[in-house]
């Protein structure tokens, strides 16, 4: 199904649907909206005219799917915005890059270590593919060995990481070893 991109449209219905949208929380992290995490990509018409809402989980197995799924047509309901139409996409994956600033310091003060660093480099653009703006771009994830994150609560680097899961499959769980408190820590990827 074709369809064209609209974060910057004059199209009003967009706008308000972008609007409606905006307050929508994670479910997990509910003082982050999924437009802060990235996972709301797109908001568009489709060739049918269609509102069409695109999400894009935090990784493939996400159990928040369905609810955020849920919230997103109810907001959608809410402001009088149907018929609409939800796709859930898996390419390109989400990636911790796509979290915003302001979210990062939500995290933060939510107790919650945002990720480090860039995760995912993006493939340079062919001349086709700069010509062509409506094509995505490939990502391409680069490992590399990251250091301890910070405590959110301290501000200490002199923190350790006790599991490679924390509350979610997203996060990790460290302690502080200066204020001796655990924390979650956003992975990376």
């Amino acid at each position: 199904m074709s369809t064209t991109t609209s974060t910057g449209t004059d199209d009003p219905t967009l706008q308000r649907a972008w609007h409606a949208l905006e307050a929508v929380p994670d479910p997990e992290i509910p003082v982050v909206s999924i437009r802060e995490l990235g996972i709301l990509r797109d908001v568009r018409r489709g060739i049918d005219g269609t509102l069409e809402v695109v999400i894009t989980p935090t990784y493939s197995g996400c159990p928040a799917m369905s609810q955020i799924a849920e919230d997103v047509a109810q907001a959608l309901d809410t402001a009088s915005l149907a018929p609409y139409r939800i796709e859930t996409v898996l390419a390109p994956a989400w990636t911790t890059d796509w979290i915003t600033a302001d979210a990062r310091e939500k995290l933060r003060a939510y107790g919650i270590a945002p990720p480090t660093g860039d995760c995912a480099s993006h493939a340079s653009a062919t001349s086709s593919e700069s010509q062509n703006q409506s094509q995505s771009q490939v990502i391409r994830f680069i490992p590399r060995p990251l250091a301890a994150p910070a405590c959110p609560r301290c501000g200490s680097a002199h923190t350790e990481r006790l599991a490679q899961f924390g509350s979610t499959a997203c996060k990790a769980l460290y302690r502080c070893l200066d204020c001796r408190e655990p924390f979650d820590y956003f992975k990376p990827y």
